[in-house]
């Protein structure tokens, strides 16, 4: 072959190996754009890590989800037109995209409305004027029960409150919107609103919304939304000063029946908020386990001391399976607000270990002491389980059945705790409401160690349905004239077609009730 010929080959290898190559570089690059920017990670599930559970009862947990290719165009429009498809007023628990979500999505108009995700204590009011006569727009509110999407953690942090997202992203309104949720800070001026302006599949950028308490109060957070985002709270104490949160302690087993040989209790450590209970709650669902008890307060602290959790007692007939009768909790797993648990195991004593035990074993009574290492004689809280096999367990209504429940205006809430709040000598203040709404004196004394209890008493009264008017009732016949005006006054600005002066049962009316309220 001539060096004439070669010349002219080489040009021509090189546009026939060259630009398919350049060509597939581009669609690599193209996809890279328009596909989000990580892999999704799994589900927010419980930290189980050194827990001695038997093979046969494994903790409870979310199946890990299997780690796939990057979400494709269709699959992302799929997900946010499901996010945003309306819920006909019911709040969905559903994995979506390798994330477990609880959302609900609505319509709103010139006049307004509200989202209230059910049992989580997260509301978004959309308040009348926001939306221009004659338009219509989707809404959602969704809790992220997923802590990749929380906001990358010092060990002086601490979260204290659920990643909440309000979608569509980026929309605005004519007039601020109203964010609300809860949080777990023992003092909220240590507690700082931090914000994502990104969508809720893309790799998130959290910075701080203000400075700190510029947006908590006693028990939550109250953000006027400007657009929608991502928000979440984290505990930052000044230095010097201790940071602290409340947990509460939930102890979880299934029913004790006849011949059964072994018993699993759990006990989770929680942020106290409602959704975090809520997560436990249905993370136990699937495997019969069921809370026993109320839930008992913790003040822990952001020193760096691991959670102890000792066994100190179990009744006759019974014996510890696990080799320890004591278990830790990492400090950063609570601090950080990822639910961990840690279990115990019982078993039976065969009956020719024991025979004069034998009879007693129809029933279990279990002690536990819990702790911050090094902090015993500071603080601890004592644990007891008691079960027996003729107790029965009424299954609790399925969530998605419950209907809406009114919520009060927040600043009528936030007048009636403040007048209900002090004790009275003669009891007639928050304790007297709880009277005449069922509590007993056992539930009453629980609800004296909240942080609120007038707070939690109202928030009862508004998951029963009862009417301003109602309200005002039981305020009269309590005596509490105070509060009865306060309530008056409300009623008196708001014209008498209105719901919150007459509480109508019917469910297809509820949600428009909620909305002309607020």
């Amino acid at each position: 072959m001539c060096p004439l010929e070669t010349a002219l080959q080489q040009p021509q290898f090189l546009l026939l190996v060259g630009v398919p190559v350049a060509s597939a570089l581009l669609l690599v690059q193209c996809l890279r754009w328009h596909c989000p920017r990580r892999l999704l990670r799994p589900c927010w599930k419980p930290d189980s890590h050194g827990e001695p559970v038997p093979p046969s009862l494994p903790p409870p947990e979310f199946e890990v989800p299997g780690q796939g290719a990057p979400a494709t165009l269709p699959e992302m429009a799929a997900f946010y037109q499901e996010l945003h498809t309306p819920t006909q007023g019911q709040t969905v628990t559903r994995q979506l995209m390798h994330k477990l979500l609880v959302f609900l999505a609505r319509e709103v108009d010139h006049r307004g409305g509200c989202l209230l995700l059910q049992d989580m204590g997260i509301s978004l009011v959309i308040p009348p004027g926001a939306v221009a006569v004659g338009r219509q727009e989707r809404v959602s509110l969704i809790l992220v029960w997923d802590l990749s999407d929380a906001p990358p953690l010092s060990q002086a942090q601490g979260l204290v409150s659920p990643v909440v997202a309000c979608g569509p992203h980026g929309a605005s309104f004519l007039k601020p919107c109203s964010l609300t949720f809860k949080h777990c800070a023992q003092q909220p001026g240590h507690a700082c609103t931090y914000s994502s302006n990104t969508p809720l599949l893309d790799a998130k950028t959290w910075r701080p919304l203000g400075r700190p308490g510029a947006h908590t109060f006693l028990d939550e957070c109250r953000i006027q939304l400007s657009h929608f985002s991502l928000y979440t709270c984290v505990l930052e104490a000044p230095v010097g000063q201790a940071a602290r949160k409340w947990l509460q302690l939930a102890v979880f087993c299934s029913p004790l029946a006849p011949g059964q040989t072994h018993l699993q209790l759990r006990v989770y450590f929680l942020n106290n908020t409602p959704c975090a209970l809520q997560w436990a709650v249905t993370n136990e669902q699937p495997h019969g386990g069921r809370l026993r008890g109320p839930c008992q307060l913790f003040d822990f602290t952001g020193a760096r001391g691991d959670q102890c959790l000792k066994l100190k007692y179990i009744s006759e007939g019974w014996e510890n399976v696990d080799d320890s009768s004591c278990q830790l909790v990492p400090h950063l797993h609570i601090w950080h607000g990822k639910c961990p648990f840690r279990s115990f195991c019982f078993r039976r004593k065969a009956a020719n270990e024991n025979e004069d035990c034998l009879a007693l074993t129809n029933e279990i009574i279990v002690t536990m002491h819990t702790f911050q290492d090094g902090l015993e004689t500071k603080y601890m809280e004592i644990l007891r389980f008691q079960a027996s096999e003729e107790e029965s367990w009424a299954t609790p209504p399925p969530v998605s059945q419950l209907p809406l429940c009114n919520r009060l205006p927040p600043e009528l809430f936030e007048q009636l705790r403040m007048l209900l709040e002090p004790n009275s000598i003669s009891g007639n203040d928050w304790r007297r409401l709880a009277s005449h709404l069922g509590l007993c004196g056992m539930k009453i004394r629980f609800l004296s160690c909240q942080r609120s209890p007038a707070a939690a008493i109202l928030e009862l009264f508004e998951e029963q349905n009862g009417s301003l008017q109602e309200l005002h009732s039981l305020m009269t016949s309590m005596e509490r004239l105070d509060c009865a005006s306060v309530i008056q006054s409300y009623l008196n600005m708001m014209p008498r077609s209105s719901p919150a002066v007459a509480h109508s049962p019917s469910r297809e009316n509820q949600e428009l009730e909620l909305d002309e309220k607020l």
